[in-house]
């Protein structure tokens, strides 16, 4: 008799295991999220990319309730928060920015401590912003032709000004240089600030960066911008030609910013912050707060987010190939 209700007996055990996992996993994702989600970001706060953060952050929490918790953690060239984010539990309580700066460090770097195509699971993109190239207000520079003739005409004579060495801004100062075939020097300023001053005095010839670094010098009648370097003019500077339409075809440098989560985290979480950032993206005034910022509200699925991270990698790979710069 033993033997027999064991074996009877077994099956239902069995099933009451499964039931008893299923009750013990799903509710934790049925009553996602009960608690604030911390979101960890590579820059300090008051900046555009904390900004923008902090701004998507509180639509959906005015739209669900959800709490969100930023975490700065600016320095590393992004380590420490790319670091903070692999590390963390893969439930949806922490997420992360990540964008074409991890593309861009990935080929720039020779090793991470951490893999941005495996090690994240995308949500969404949020915003994209074109490099913008720009010069003195006054100055005989109107044009990408124009820039190229008095560059040739005067080889070696001309300054390119940008943000930090290895940056975007900076790689795509380089990309243009090589691009034309100047012998131009690229001059690194710390700050978007003193590249801003720096071109308005008539240091530097053409500087590279985004809207949002020459927004004030540019209703100051200061600077001028004289191309924009996305595949097609951005509707923030509709009057702008871009580089591609000026006869480089090339020459296309957007960047981006988006969320992630761990690479483990449940589909069904990614799915559902998925849906609440594309909603919130969709409202106008965050969409004119965003073209206020220089920047264009961009959501996407978790896949086409996957696919961005990786073409940039291998983009960024083979312009820092062709420029010779090594990890």
């Amino acid at each position: 008799m033993r033997s027999i209700c064991f074996f009877s007996l077994r099956p239902v055990a069995v099933a009451m295991l499964a039931a008893l996992v299923c009750v013990a996993s799903f509710p934790a994702s049925a009553q996602y999220p009960a608690k604030p989600i911390r979101v960890f970001l590579p820059f300090g706060p008051g900046g555009i990319g904390d900004i923008t953060f902090r701004l998507v952050t509180s639509k959906i929490t005015e739209r669900t309730g959800i709490q969100f918790a930023i975490d700065n953690r600016p320095g590393a060239g992004g380590i420490q928060s790319a670091m903070a984010g692999k590390s963390a539990t893969p439930d949806g309580y922490s997420l992360l920015q990540v964008g074409n700066s991890y593309a861009l460090s990935t080929s720039l770097f020779a090793s991470l401590p951490y893999d941005v195509l495996k090690d994240f699971a995308p949500i969404s993109t949020l915003a994209q912003f074109d490099i913008l190239l720009a010069t003195k207000a006054s100055g005989e520079i109107s044009s990408i032709q124009r820039l190229v003739e008095i560059d040739r005409a005067n080889p070696g004579k001309l300054n390119f000004g940008t943000i930090s060495a290895g940056s975007t801004q900076n790689l795509s100062a380089e990309m243009f240089k090589a691009l034309i075939g100047s012998k131009a020097s690229v001059v690194p300023y710390k700050t978007s600030p003193e590249l801003v001053t720096a071109l308005a005095r008539g240091d530097i010839d053409v500087s590279f960066d985004y809207l949002a670094a020459f927004a004030s010098a540019i209703a100051g009648n200061q600077i001028k911008v004289i191309a924009s370097a996305g595949q097609k003019r951005s509707p923030l500077t509709p009057d702008t030609p871009t580089v591609v339409e000026s006869g480089w075809p090339s020459y296309v440098v957007t960047s981006w910013n988006g969320i992630a989560a761990p690479a483990a985290t449940p589909r069904a979480i990614v799915d559902k912050l998925n849906s609440e950032i594309v909603a919130v993206l969709k409202l106008p005034e965050l969409q004119e707060r965003f073209r206020d910022l220089g920047m264009e509200a961009a959501a996407s699925t978790p896949e086409e987010m996957s696919e961005r991270l990786k073409t940039d990698v291998g983009r960024w790979r083979e312009v820092i190939g062709k420029l010779g710069l090594r990890p």
